[in-house]
């Protein structure tokens, strides 16, 4: 495992337990046969999930949340106005 990789991950993603679900996840798609959505010289599954967790290209919500609204603010803006426009 790279040290650098899983520093640059801890920026994205500071809670240690929900870093290591998301890698271990991620790693297991790669293992599996799913392709790296990043170039990566090292061929370690976890290494490649570590710098696609630092790059930002993996998110993750939990299961009481909308994945829209975590994947963006704009979304949950544009939820909250519609609901506020429901109640009127």
């Amino acid at each position: 495992m790279n040290n650098d990789y899983l520093y640059r991950a801890k920026q994205a993603i500071p809670d240690v337990q929900v870093l290591s679900v998301v890698a271990a996840k991620r790693a297991r798609q790669l293992a599996a046969g799913a392709r790296p959505m990043i170039k990566c010289k090292d061929e370690n599954v976890l290494d490649i999930a570590l710098l696609e967790i630092a790059e930002g290209l993996l998110t993750y919500y939990f299961g009481d949340e909308d994945p829209e609204a975590a994947a963006s603010p704009e979304a949950a803006e544009v939820k909250a106005a519609d609901a506020a426009a429901e109640e009127a």
